[in-house]
């Protein structure tokens, strides 16, 4: 049996209000080709599909028209998809029942009976080969809240949330031993942050308040073959297990991503036993570049970008451009002058990142009774000393005195 692993689509994000559906749709074309040149039997998204709760129709149409178009190529596939911390549980999981048809199971929320216990059973699917035969079980598990997991039982010591959510595993998992016949493998899914992940602060949502949210990869019994994991951008096994992967997301979601590797991973399951993961690289439809790579005063900045020679490309997919400033002292013109060395470019400015080499790392810490002293002119003060380590210029705390005078 063959699967492949994607998940943290993010379809409707934009990029500094650069909307992205080109991106997406090539992406999405792609997949569709890898599929069936794979020949894949069960296509596993790990949650994140849509980049926000009310997702916009063009991103709805993308979703729907790539599930309708892989079952028409592939009758036989199987796509289970989970809902992650960007999605509405409850949107994704409306049009359940006509996507059946299509072979798609979307999973959003977790259901209880009128006793409070959780129905496990509807997140454990059984995935079938080419022939038409169960060859395997999935512990299809949606981003799970703090009101999601089962309690603990009394007395126990266990954080209640991180604690709860490896109880669920550990009810899933028995039910699916009990389930399965001999040479059928049990295949995990989440959407969750895995202690030691790496993760990119520019684009992924804390989970949870707190920072109470990492799982250990011990919440995965040892009977799972793989483990098929979304939220962090960067495609990683945890930790020294192999069989539990982050695979990534498809496309940078932001500068901080611009190096990742974006990739599907292919799964080959011989009876009970992973026995192959295999990574595919995504095509990158719109490069993204940092210019310079690290940052630069105002001067070499400039000379670099008017040295930049692009190929003629469309609009949509002309390269998205981050450039990085060191400043010494603020810079009111600096948007123009980047906007001129770049005039007649096939790129589109979409960040400018400043930074300062004087910028102070000490943060004096005060109560909130100190904070309700400061006036606008002290927080000024504080931050261009914070900012580029020094006294802020008497004209621009005249400008500033200026601007806070009532009618101004």
């Amino acid at each position: 049996m063959r699967l492949l692993h994607t998940s943290d689509w993010h379809l409707g994000q934009t990029l500094h209000n650069y909307e992205r559906g080109y991106e997406h749709q090539h992406f999405l074309d792609w997949l569709l080709a890898t599929l069936v040149a794979e020949r894949i039997d069960v296509l596993l998204v790990a949650g994140d599909v849509f980049d926000n709760a009310n997702p916009s129709a063009a991103s709805q149409k993308q979703l729907y028209g790539f599930l309708r178009q892989a079952r028409a190529r592939l009758p036989a596939l199987q796509m289970i998809v989970i809902a992650g911390n960007h999605d509405s549980a409850g949107r994704l999981e409306a049009p359940a029942p006509l996507l059946l048809d299509y072979g798609t199971h979307m999973l959003g929320h977790i259901l209880r009976d009128d006793s409070g216990q959780i129905d496990l059973e509807r997140l454990l699917l059984p995935l079938t080969g080419a022939d038409g035969q169960v060859q395997a079980w999935c512990l299809a598990v949606p981003f799970l809240r703090p009101g999601d997991v089962p309690k603990l039982p009394a007395g126990s010591t266990q954080d209640a949330y991180l604690g709860g959510i490896a109880l669920l595993y550990r009810q899933l998992t028995e039910l699916a031993l009990a389930r399965r016949q001999p040479g059928q493998a049990i295949v995990a899914m989440g959407h969750c942050h895995m202690v030691g992940g790496e993760m990119s602060n520019d684009s992924e949502r804390r989970i949870v308040i707190g920072g109470t949210e990492m799982l250990p990869s011990g919440i995965f019994d040892p009977a799972i073959a793989y483990a098929a994991l979304g939220h962090l951008h960067l495609a990683q096994a945890v930790g020294a297990a192999q069989h539990i992967r982050y695979c990534g997301s498809p496309i940078p979601l932001s500068f901080a991503e611009v190096h990742y590797r974006h990739q599907v991973l292919c799964l080959d399951i011989d009876g009970e036993q992973l026995r192959d993961v295999r990574a595919i690289d995504i095509p990158r439809a719109v490069p993204l570049l940092r210019v310079p790579e690290k940052p630069a005063p105002v001067a070499e900045v400039l000379a670099q970008l008017a040295a930049l020679d692009l190929p003629d490309a469309p609009h949509e997919a002309q390269p998205f451009l981050e450039v990085r400033v060191r400043l010494d002292a603020p810079e009111p013109g600096l948007r123009a002058r980047i906007e001129a060395a770049l005039d007649g470019k096939p790129v589109r400015l979409a960040k400018i990142d400043t930074s300062s080499a004087a910028r102070s790392t000490q943060i004096e810490s005060m109560t909130l009774d100190q904070l309700a002293q400061l006036q606008p002119d002290d927080i000024f003060r504080r931050l261009y000393q914070q900012k580029f380590g020094k006294e802020a210029p008497p004209e621009q705390l005249s400008a500033l005195a200026e601007l806070l005078l009532p009618g101004a």
